[in-house]
């Protein structure tokens, strides 16, 4: 009796080319749904965000180009020459306040731009969460000047992303009239 219990019982378990079989088939559903998975995540990322890369060279040392853009003082002389100033600032407004400590605030171009300071490494890096006027509340974007010696001068390798759409042409060239051309005469 108990041989054929266990005759009954192997000729019911599945044969290894069934089990292979399903195991298959498990693995493919799991796989199709993987699939549908990665499709929505797919459909949550934007590949197509504005962002700017601008890369201007100064006459000056890493530690003076960190100075001038950290440094209220010395950035105010950056306001005086910018075409920002030249359109105008709010009267009375000053035209640069900048805290010298990560996690610190800042205020530009008579608090047109405002923003916090991420992260400050001196000579080498300084990363913004940074924003213009007009902006929603709460819209902020990502500035990251990376500062590397080129001869005897630096190049600012610049990234500037995560601003509200459609507004790259017009921060790409705010960056050229009111930062580096300014900055150019000032560190000249």
């Amino acid at each position: 009796m108990n041989e054929r219990k266990n005759s009954s019982a192997f000729m019911n378990s599945p044969t290894r080319r069934q089990l292979i079989g399903g195991m298959a088939v498990a693995f493919g559903s799991l796989t199709v749904s993987s699939s549908a998975a990665w499709a929505r995540v797919e459909e949550e990322i934007s590949h197509s965000a504005e962002a700017i890369h601008q890369e201007p060279v100064f006459k000056a040392s890493r530690k003076r180009v960190y100075e001038a853009l950290t440094d209220a003082k010395q950035f105010e002389k950056v306001v005086m020459l910018s075409a920002a100033m030249k359109s105008g600032m709010a009267p009375g407004a000053k035209p640069a306040e900048i805290s010298r400590e990560a996690g610190g605030a800042f205020s530009l171009f008579g608090g047109y731009v405002t923003g916090r300071q991420l992260e400050l490494v001196p000579n080498e890096r300084i990363v913004q969460g940074w924003r213009a006027g007009g902006w929603d509340p709460g819209d902020y974007s990502i500035a990251k000047f990376q500062l590397v010696e080129q001869g005897a001068g630096t190049k600012i390798v610049f990234d500037h992303a995560g601003f509200p759409g459609g507004k790259a042409e017009h921060l790409a060239e705010g960056w050229k009239m009111n930062y580096w051309e300014p900055l150019e005469k000032l560190l000249g």
